[in-house]
């Protein structure tokens, strides 16, 4: 029940990219009961950490100038307010870039832990 409403929540809510990365989301749970098994829970959320961090600056970038772009159609020019606009897009697929990125390093982190045979794994 909890992959597929994951698999749901990403298709719908990841730009540019969700329906591919829906697609990966039992890896993705799979990767991250691993990453558990072997480094634990605080070295979970530390990964989690470092990659929702640039995740959510670039979605505030990306909404902010999404508002900005409302609230300058009003007083501003037609061509400002398209170039703010194509800025809000470029920051949204800057976002769907990151996030793709993110899901590759937990799965190559767990590649290594998998391949090292880490004695963390056999606690």
């Amino acid at each position: 029940m909890t992959a597929k409403t994951a698999k749901a929540a990403v298709s719908n809510f990841i730009p540019v990219v969700g329906k591919i990365l829906g697609d990966s989301v039992d890896s993705i749970i799979g990767c991250g009961n691993i990453l558990k098994n072997a480094v634990g829970v605080i070295g979970v959320l530390i990964l989690a950490g470092i990659v929702i961090l640039p995740i959510l600056k670039l979605s505030i970038l990306w909404v902010s100038f999404y508002v900005l772009s409302g609230v300058c159609e009003v007083v501003a020019d037609e061509k400002i307010v398209k170039l703010i606009a194509q800025i809000s897009d470029s920051y949204k697929i800057l976002t769907a870039i990151l996030f793709s990125v993110s899901v590759m390093f937990m799965i190559g982190i767990t590649i290594v832990l998998k391949i090292t045979n880490s004695s963390l794994m056999y606690r």
